[in-house]
């Protein structure tokens, strides 16, 4: 049965400007950086001023006179004055392909091409160390698929009997684990020492047995082959009572295994890891004693409609009667384009105030932080907060907190990390979590190594300081701050 009937209905639709603003607030001003560079290679309207002016400065100072520099701005002039849209509009397809090449280069001219850089990576090294060594073509499939198996660690993950599995798949090799083995330990002798141990201890061992054999390396080597799960877990008075050795002969074994490398495939080239460098959305200064917020001058980029387009607009609409249907879908394009580059400027100012204000009220709120730089004066703080103060949603401003660095005369921070929930003292007081986590900090490391303590010694120092929390609270806090267990981190004397 069909029926009609009337219905209203209430939804919520985000513009296509909305989510384009929320997707600016999201990421950091390096970013926005780049963000802009694709919308104006994207959208021909759109143009950066600074980068204009600043090409334009350079051609002022080339060398040319003042005089052919004002004749040359007539001339653009003349031409922009003379411009036809239907320049632009026609059929170029008939346009024989000698007519458009460039012959403007001379016949000296020499090309000349960036030098790429070259570099080995650590699997190379390591192939090339196998040219010096003996082996049999079946052995030197062997140790190649070896070393294709390591992680960048340097460690051999791969079981061997699945390397035997893929030896006989993929190379039609037919062979058994007691041959890899042999092959397995040419390659543990090349350089790095070290490389392709299956565990950490192998690993550590292959070191320390390519070192001089001193009264120490010899010890260090007893230990780790002997009780190597009481050294990982630091029972050192199980060690020294089993080993019969004294503290003193146990601290020189542990010397030596910590100027080991538990990571060989780490001083291969293509492992290692650039330095990052943080840039600042937000920059705060103390100014006799009046904090002063500024915002990272590539989040208020001076971006403009090219003048060029909107003058092909003006010429349509002066001669709107004789243009063509092709015409017509040209200067529609523009419009889009002259739109959507209106879109851009106006969330890229949204996303500034947006960004000014947020930033401000988290100052203001955190005062006497900034000022002094002590984290015991960080006041509790979440979302809901600093959203009720600007008027915003709670996932706008989760969003101006992502990703964001604010430098501050003490440092410079991860916006994100002044957030922190509430906790209650004895006296009534709310504090930060992070406050607390700066004390249990304090205290760890102001403890005697040889004598740590523990999370429940901590929990009473805490209680004493007026912090009433439970026991599991502090090894969350504890393990927040990737510290580890008292047991893991005793020091012998």
């Amino acid at each position: 049965m069909l029926n009609q009937k009337l219905q209203q209905k209430l939804t919520q639709k985000l513009s296509p400007q909305q989510i384009l603003l929320m997707k600016l607030l999201q990421i950091p001003s390096i970013a926005l950086e780049q963000r802009i560079k694709q919308e104006i290679e994207e959208n021909p309207v759109l143009e950066d001023l600074s980068e204009s002016e600043s090409s334009q400065a350079q051609e002022n100072d080339s060398g040319e006179s003042s005089d052919e520099n004002d004749d040359f701005d007539k001339e653009s002039t003349d031409t922009n004055e003379e411009f036809d849209l239907s320049d632009y509009i026609q059929d170029d397809d008939d346009i024989p392909a000698y007519r458009t090449a460039e012959q403007n280069t001379s016949r000296d001219y020499e090309p000349k091409q960036a030098p790429f850089i070259s570099s080995v990576s650590f699997h190379e090294q390591l192939l090339a160390q196998l040219g010096l060594r003996d082996l049999d073509s079946v052995q030197l499939i062997i140790a190649q698929t070896i070393i294709g198996n390591l992680d960048d660690a340097g460690y051999l993950q791969r079981d061997l009997n699945a390397m035997v599995d893929d030896l006989a798949f993929s190379q039609n090799l037919i062979t058994n684990t007691g041959k890899i083995e042999e092959v397995l330990k040419v390659v543990q002798d090349l350089d790095p020492p070290g490389i392709a141990a299956r565990n950490l201890r192998e690993c550590l061992l292959l070191q320390l047995k390519r070192r001089d054999q001193t009264p120490a390396a010899t010890r260090a080597i007893h230990v780790l082959e002997d009780y190597f799960e009481e050294f990982t877990k630091k029972h050192f008075d199980k060690i020294i009572k089993k080993a019969q050795i004294s503290e003193e002969e146990l601290k020189e074994a542990i010397d030596e295994v910590l100027r080991l490398n538990p990571k060989p495939g780490d001083t291969g080239g293509e492992n290692q890891r650039q330095q990052q460098y943080v840039i600042p959305d937000f920059v705060i200064n103390n100014v006799d004693g009046e904090l002063m917020l500024t915002l990272n001058s590539k989040n208020a980029p001076e971006l403009r409609l090219n003048r060029t387009y909107l003058d092909m607009l003006e010429a349509y609409t002066e001669n709107k009667n004789k243009n063509s249907q092709q015409q017509k879908e040209t200067v529609m394009f523009i419009k889009q384009k002259i739109d959507s580059a209106r879109w851009f400027i106006d969330a890229i100012k949204q996303r500034q105030n947006t960004l000014y204000v947020t930033m401000k009220v988290i100052m203001d709120y955190q005062h006497e932080y900034f000022l002094e730089g002590d984290e015991t004066k960080l006041r509790p703080m979440i979302l809901k907060d600093i959203a009720e103060i600007v008027n915003l949603d709670i996932s706008t401003v989760s969003r101006v907190a992502n990703s964001k660095y604010v430098q501050t005369p003490h440092g410079t921070y991860l916006l994100k990390s002044f957030f922190s929930e509430s906790m209650q003292t004895d006296s009534g007081e709310e504090v930060s979590t992070r406050e607390i986590k700066k004390i249990l900090s304090n205290c760890i490391e102001a403890e005697s190594k040889h004598k740590p303590l523990t999370d429940d010694q901590l929990t009473e120092i805490l209680k004493a300081k007026g912090y009433n929390i439970a026991r599991r609270t502090v090894a969350k806090y504890r393990e927040q701050l990737n510290i580890s267990v008292a047991r893991l981190r005793k020091e012998l004397k």
